[in-house]
Parts: C-alpha cells; structure tokens; sequence
C-alpha cells in the first residue's frame, strides 16, 4: 500500500504526459485540415463583379510558382521632360480647367466618329499602370447597329427591374433629380459602344491559370484614363455599369468565363439640343488633405 501510494505521483505524471501528447496531435492534424481546406490569401483578388456562370473553374489550380513572366527584365534609362516651376502650375491649371469641362453626357448623335480615333483613345487606356504589368483588360467596341440594339434590350430589360426592385427607393430616389431611367436610348444612337472587362485571371501556356494582381483597380485606373482620352478629342460618353447585365453581355459578345464586365461607355458627340444637370464639384479643401 505504501508503495501504491509513492508510485501515484508517477502514475499521474506519467498520464498527464500522455494526455498532452494526444491533444498536440488531435490539434495538430485540425491545423492541417484546416490549412489545406482553407483558400491561400489573395489581398489583390477583387470579390465583387463575380458573374456566377463558371464557378466549376474556381477549382482549378492556380499555378502559385510559375507566372509566365520573365525573371529578369532589363532596365533603360528612364528621362522625362522637366518644366520650370512657373510653366508646370500653367499647365496644371490648363489641364484641370480643361478636364473640368468634362460631364456625364446621355443625349449622344449618331454622327460618325472616325475608327482610328477609337484606336487611339484605346491605345491611350491601355498605357495604364496594372499590377505586375499584366495588363488585364479586355475593350470591346460594338459599331454594328443591330448587336448594339441587342445590348440596349439587355441594359433596358435588367435596368427596369433594378429601378423597380433591386435598388431600393433611396437609390431610387437619389436619382431622380438626374432625371434617369431605364431607357438607353444612347445605346442605339452612340457610334461606338465600348465594353470595358477585367480579366480575373490568364492563361499559361501549361493552361493553368494566371494570377491577374489587383485586376479591378488596374482596369478602373484605364477606364479613367480613357475617359481623360476623350475629353481630349472632344467626344463625349456616359459611365455606366448595368446591375446584373454582366453575364448577359459576356455571352452576347463571346468573351471567355475569366472576363467579367466592369463599364460600359456610349461614345459619341452630344446632340445640338443635348442636356447635363447644373451639378457642381468638389472644393479642393474637401477632396484633399495635407499632412
């Protein structure tokens, strides 16, 4: 009995040993689950714009190794065009009251707009700065009256559903002091129409997929680029992003599953008889602070 009683403390010890020996593996294996059930981090990855019609390539390996890219990229001389201190705030004031005079324009002639300007101004849009230089936009200009028509029944028929349903009355609301609707007459009389997509993702050559880095904010940065394009040439457009048309349009205009709509633009000259809501800016002490 004596000896029973000095071997407890022992016993114990030893138990407890075996206890903490089982529950670090129970953890450890959970850790594992986890870690292997759980997505790898992709801060750059945008969550919004997600269509719902290729879910079954979510699954695909993403090829985290190999990019496609070259590994060493040579460097030039880089020199840039210096202006006196006096010439520089000259220019920048030209160029805000210049850009100042842009607006949202609806009411958009039918008279031609020469092609190469298009080409131009899309050029321009595409010296955008893109997350590791991948570039992941996709512009679509439609000229063809009758694939125009087809993208205006699309707009028009999902546009009057989100007025009545989807966006609710303060939306609603907000927007009737612009006087806008469900009609889009532009998108029949506009010249051209340009699509603007992302690319979620690329393609290898060994067919897996291409990370596209931060692939919304490099394709918003082009579009304000563009928009800075035709203010230049003095054509005018309306930013528009039709709720739930995204899909629709994808297929109509046969872009492949990792292109999702982002902005579609009517680009034309305003009507003679063409209208804009007195609306007014911004001051600059409210749109910047200085540290």
């Amino acid at each position: 009995m004596a000896l029973f009683s000095s071997l407890t403390p022992v016993f114990i010890a030893i138990i407890c040993v075996l206890i903490g020996v089982i529950l670090k593996k129970t953890n450890g294996e959970k850790e594992k689950c986890e870690t292997k059930s759980k997505p790898l981090s992709h801060p750059w990855v945008d969550e919004d714009l997600k269509d719902g019609t290729d879910h079954h390539l979510e699954e695909e390996e993403v090829d985290e190794e190999w990019q496609g890219l070259e590994e060493n990229v040579a460097h030039v001389p880089f020199f840039v065009e210096r202006y006196p201190e006096a010439e520089m705030i000259k220019r920048s004031q030209m160029f805000y009251d210049f850009l100042n005079k842009r607006r949202s324009v609806r009411f958009l002639s039918d008279e031609p707009v020469p092609r190469e300007v298009i080409d131009n101004v899309i050029r321009t849009a595409g010296t955008s700065p893109s997350g590791a230089h991948t570039e992941p936009w996709t512009f679509v200009v439609v000229q063809d009256p009758d694939l125009k028509h087809k993208i205006r029944e699309i707009v028009e028929e999902e546009e009057e559903i989100n007025y009545k349903k989807r966006m609710g009355h303060r939306w609603v609301n907000d927007l009737k002091r612009l006087r806008t609707n469900w009609i889009k007459e532009y998108l029949d009389t506009a010249p051209y129409l340009i699509l603007i997509f992302k690319q979620v993702y690329g393609r290898l050559p060994n067919g897996k997929k291409k990370t596209h880095y931060y692939n919304e904010i490099s394709v918003s940065i082009a579009c304000g680029i563009l928009l800075a394009a035709l203010q230049n040439v003095g054509l005018c457009t309306v930013t528009s992003t039709p709720l739930n048309c995204g899909p629709q349009l994808r297929v109509l205009l046969q872009r492949p599953a990792n292109e999702k709509l982002l902005l579609l633009l009517p680009v034309g000259y305003p009507k003679k008889d063409a209208t804009v809501p007195a609306l007014t800016r911004k001051p600059l002490e409210d749109i910047m602070v200085v540290m």
